[in-house]
């Protein structure tokens, strides 16, 4: 656990320090669900049936701009060898790395998911399963993306490969965290939706570490 938590605690440091990756998520994530309303037009009725569709395909895509990098520096500085040959097994460092990698892009991203929600005219009852559905769901992308960013370690255009490989996993998550806000706004529970989404994190939580930590040991041979 010590080893376990001081992955995380450099990761964040060197996050904050470069000040890039959570700032940028948040951006983006703000910048391109307001340029819907451009495309679509302003209409209130139109924006609140789809407000919980742009939040969680801008989300998603904010989650992307930051894997390409989520093993790259240790990769390139040596750290990733040190790491393996560390007490601590690969897949916990996995793991550590993607929940450092949530709490840099997901978290922020959850966070300014009220305001954004709110300036594209969402249904306020259908707010909070939004955020129940974006709290489990995007664990699941961080999980989801680490086996892309492992298995292009080290590529050239990385970012493109990582997105190519990744998108197709993560539909899922899309779907069901979308379709969980609709059914609040439809007066049902939602829940089978959340259901499916804890399932969905269950799964990935054990495999997608020991997937990550295969690719990552091919990579370093």
């Amino acid at each position: 656990m010590p080893s376990f938590a001081a992955i995380i605690r450099r990761d964040l440091r060197l996050a904050f320090r470069q000040g890039g990756d959570g700032a940028m998520a948040v951006m983006f994530f703000v910048l391109a669900a307001l340029l819907f309303p451009f495309g679509i037009g302003p209409e209130p009725e139109i924006l609140a049936r789809v407000a919980s569709g742009i939040v969680w395909v801008t989300a998603l895509l904010a989650a992307l701009l930051a894997l390409d990098r989520m093993f790259l520096t240790d990769w390139e500085d040596g750290t990733l060898e040190l790491i393996r040959l560390s007490p601590l097994r690969l897949e916990l460092a996995v793991l550590a790395k993607c929940l450092s990698h949530w709490l840099v892009t997901g978290l922020p991203v959850l966070a300014a998911t009220p305001v954004v929600a709110l300036m594209l005219r969402l249904d306020p009852a259908s707010l909070p399963m939004l955020m129940a559905g974006l709290l489990i769901g995007t664990p699941v992308l961080s999980l989801f993306g680490s086996i892309g960013a492992a298995l292009t370690l080290g590529a050239r255009r990385g970012g493109v490969l990582v997105s190519l490989l990744v998108l197709p996993l993560e539909i899922p998550a899309l779907i069901f965290g979308v379709g969980a806000a609709d059914a609040a706004l439809d007066a049902s529970a939602g829940s089978f939706d959340l259901q499916i989404l804890g399932a969905l994190l269950a799964f990935a939580l054990p495999l997608c570490p020991l997937a990550a930590a295969a690719a990552l040991r091919q990579a370093l041979e």
